[in-house]
């Protein structure tokens, strides 16, 4: 929807906000599952969000070993540690602290993310990006982001945005052309300062403080509370309680059927039973 002429810009308030569940994933590695819960199914088109951050060797050391994914994307990005990623299309790049890796399964790929530290702080998030029907069988294809790929934005009042995907003013995230449009932007707000974002109306999208806490107009959210976002053209977050860094997050919707085995997601169940055997017979 077109924002008629002379109107002011409509903010986005929160229409419901949710908490995480403690799992596990890989060979064992110790996560909170923010997004693919059942208190939160998706948030259209992304279909999961987990955030993997511990100090403690033993909750991470085994990894993500290789495993198969298939009709849609990943977007993994480190806040602290240092990942290896290689997978079977040939690919491989070290992930760490500021860097992200942006990863089209499309028609199949089997990939492994393994630590390359056996001490220390490992902390970031992966999440999934559906992909829509008529791309879900394109060719595989991966991205490294290094910390200095990432442009940043700074912002009134000491605010700084990191753009991996959309725009925050001149500054743009290196990830485009894409069929949902997908914003991810990590927002450092100093305390007691705010920023608002320009959000496209055509977007639905959410936000995830992961240092201190934030409000959306008069709501607050605290550290590891997700707010999904209603509708309007923009969002106002501010720095709640103190400093503040969240993710901001938007995508076009698909509304398309997602139909899901683990780490295939296709829009019928005869494509998925396809999936799983071809994964088998090795055609990934």
């Amino acid at each position: 929807m077109e924002q008629t002429l002379g109107t002011t810009p409509r903010d986005r308030s929160l229409v419901r906000s949710v908490r995480g569940m403690q799992t596990s994933d890989g060979a064992g590695v110790k996560l909170t599952r923010v997004i693919g819960t059942p208190a939160l199914r998706g948030v259209d088109p992304f279909l999961m969000l987990d955030e993997f951050r511990s100090d403690e060797p033993q909750d991470y050391l085994a990894g993500f070993p290789d495993h198969p994914h298939r009709g849609f994307e990943t977007i993994t990005y480190m806040v602290a540690g240092r990942f290896r990623h290689r997978d079977n299309k040939g690919h491989q790049g070290l992930l760490e602290a500021g860097g992200a890796q942006w990863m089209t399964a499309g028609r199949g790929i089997v990939h492994s993310e393994m630590p390359e530290q056996e001490e220390g702080l490992v902390w970031g998030f992966q999440l999934w990006l559906n992909l829509p029907a008529t791309d879900k069988m394109r060719a595989p294809e991966y991205r490294d982001l290094q910390p200095w790929d990432i442009p940043v934005a700074k912002l009134a009042g000491g605010v700084e945005a990191r753009v991996l995907a959309g725009r925050v003013g001149e500054t743009v995230g290196p990830i485009g052309d894409r069929a949902t449009t997908p914003y991810y932007v990590d927002v450092s707000i100093p305390a007691g300062e705010r920023v608002t974002l320009e959000l496209p109306e055509a977007l639905a999208g959410f936000v995830y403080p992961f240092e201190g806490g934030v409000s959306v107009g008069d709501r607050p959210l605290a550290r590891g509370e997700l707010g999904v976002l209603g509708e309007g053209q923009r969002v106002t977050l501010k720095a709640h309680g103190g400093p503040a860094r969240a993710l901001v997050v938007a995508g076009r919707p698909l509304r398309e059927p997602v139909v899901q085995y683990g780490p295939f997601v296709m829009n019928t169940p005869e494509q998925l039973e396809e999936a799983v055997r071809d994964y088998r017979a090795g055609r990934f």
